[in-house]
């Protein structure tokens, strides 16, 4: 049977921020689902490491994992910490900074 979810243990309870490491000057991802309807993503940011503005087709829905991320929509900063989450609307401008060491889970609703 084809696992819709991948990339991470079934079965299993995991820590979610453990399964992406911080690496320096580096942003590091883990995609644990993609499809034309949905697409779940791990990050990890070091401190300083971005991902520059632009537009997604659906909704972005981001979670803290660990940290704290500078999240910029439309202009507008904000400042996401561990348990923090924030919508990123579809078609609307917007980028991640790691205003320290950051990890989050990304969830985009197409």
């Amino acid at each position: 049977m084809d696992k819709k979810i991948k990339n991470i243990p079934h079965e299993e309870i995991v820590t979610l921020r453990e399964l992406v490491p911080c690496q320096e000057g580096q942003v590091v991802s883990r995609t644990l689902a993609q499809n034309n309807a949905v697409s779940v993503t791990l990050f990890s940011f070091a401190k300083g490491e971005e991902i520059s503005t632009h537009r997604s087709e659906g909704d972005a829905f981001v979670t803290c994992l660990e940290g704290v991320g500078k999240i910029t929509i439309d202009g507008e900063e904000y400042f996401l910490k561990e348990g923090q989450s924030i919508v990123m609307p579809a078609g609307h401008p917007h980028a991640v900074y790691g205003e320290e060491a950051f990890k989050m889970l990304l969830v985009v609703i197409f």
